[in-house]
């Protein structure tokens, strides 16, 4: 999506800490209650989640406390998506400075999502397995929600009068222009699947390798193009809360995110997420893993979220719904409600440089640098900025700004084809 649709579609965003000082001014908004449920159904037996609902900002501070919610959804094996659930969450913590206030931290998380997603990446790579994982991965802190995501698992957000939202953007290469431009000038090939007589049959695939997703953790055989940097964004609601959906590609290959969300509305998270399992399953069958989570952000004053009222569907929501238009949903799709959602941050640049800022890491004490991606000390003259380009003159400083070890620069020099690595095999990965 071009700059110019972006700033053509949004309400202009709010600022961070002036949604945070109204939230501390107005006596009458609580912290929400968190009520959640589960339900999963195995094909391959290649889907994790996690549900961890005591992390704390501070240690040993309950008052600091946050939740999070994923689902990793895992091809060619399981092994990256155990990896990322076991790995990925310390990865982002150690991301974010430490003794930071509250909206400190929700402004440094979004960066500390997009380093926390590479480090897991490169650290499993390191072990020369060859399965991936994609990845949802939800933070709640108070009513700030923040999505990072990878993949085409998926987030939406149910809030009152009906509105269903987007807070994710599906990585196939069958609906995502951009992203199939980004492989090719990486250096990966794009097409379907050649058979006897030179038919092309399935879904559009990055060769090598043959997977149909663009962005991933693992994927070792597939090639650096097929990057881990995700999506992300960061809403905020009001005290009316709301319920979000993540789930699996089993649940949206089946539901449309509007399907989704009516099917299971007035009901209980718990029991609303075991009928969007069978409702997916009674649609089409079991043909993958299908895993859902459903979480309740409900006002401190209400038992229950209250129900939201069923809105008839007309020609506009079918289009912006509809299974067939995955992609362009994100594209159409906007936070309008007014009072109900507002925008505190989205990026999607698979541009590391564009991803983690241009802010100085250098230890004024001890006159190391900090890695912004696997956050190790090093000494300048190991490692290159984020910012910097290949060549440098004798007077230049290629350690300011934000810095990268020579690890973790070879891959981004890999991700944006620079660096082309070399796959050790070539097989085609059904997700």
């Amino acid at each position: 999506m071009s700059q110019t649709e972006v700033s053509g579609m949004k309400a202009p965003l709010v600022p961070l800490a002036t949604l945070i000082g109204r939230e501390l001014r107005s006596e009458k908004v609580e912290k929400p209650y968190l009520k959640y449920g589960q339900a999963a159904v195995a094909k391959k037996g290649e889907d994790c989640f996690l549900i961890k609902t005591d992390c704390q900002r501070t240690h040993s501070n309950p008052s600091t406390s946050f939740s999070v919610f994923a689902i990793f959804d895992g091809h060619n094996g399981i092994s990256a998506a155990i990896f990322a659930k076991e790995n990925l969450l310390a990865n982002v913590l150690s991301a974010i400075p430490q003794g930071i206030s509250r909206d400190e931290w929700l402004h440094a998380l979004p960066r500390a999502l997009v380093a926390g997603f590479v480090k897991t990446d490169i650290e499993f790579q390191q072990k020369g397995e060859t399965s991936g994982t994609t990845v949802t991965f939800v933070v709640i802190d108070g009513w700030t929600v923040t999505v990072a995501s990878v993949g085409d698992s998926r987030c939406i957000l149910d809030t009152q009068g009906g509105v269903v939202s987007l807070l994710t953007v599906d990585h196939r290469l069958e609906e995502n222009e951009e992203e199939r431009a980004r492989v090719t000038a990486s250096g990966g090939e794009v097409g379907r699947l050649n058979v006897f007589g030179g038919s092309e049959v399935g879904p559009l695939r990055c060769w090598p390798g043959g997977l149909c997703l663009s962005r991933s953790i693992g994927d070792t055989d597939v090639g650096e193009f097929i990057v881990p940097i995700p999506h992300v964004k960061q809403v905020k609601l009001s005290n009316a809360g709301g319920r979000l959906i993540i789930a699996s590609d089993g649940i949206w290959d089946a539901l449309s995110s509007d399907l989704a969300a009516k099917s299971c509305r007035g009901l209980p998270a718990e029991l609303a997420a075991k009928l969007v399992v069978k409702e997916a399953l009674r649609s089409r069958g079991l043909k993958d893993d299908t895993t859902c989570l459903v979480v309740d952000i409900i006002p401190s004053d209400h038992p229950v979220l209250p129900p939201t009222p069923m809105k008839k569907q007309n020609i506009l929501a079918s289009l912006i719904f509809g299974k067939k238009t995955r992609n362009s949903v994100s594209k159409r799709n906007k936070l309008s409600s007014v009072g109900v959602v507002e925008e505190l941050f989205e990026e999607g640049s698979a541009m590391l440089a564009e991803r983690l800022g241009k802010d100085s890491s250098l230890d004024a004490t001890s006159g190391l640098f900090r890695c912004a991606v696997c956050q190790v000390d090093q000494p300048p003259v190991e490692g290159l900025s984020v910012n910097s380009g290949p060549f440098f003159s004798p007077a230049s400083k290629p350690w300011e700004g934000l810095f990268l070890c020579a690890k973790c620069r070879n891959k981004k020099d890999a991700m944006e084809g620079k660096r082309l690595s070399t796959p050790t095999v070539v097989t085609i990965i059904d997700v």
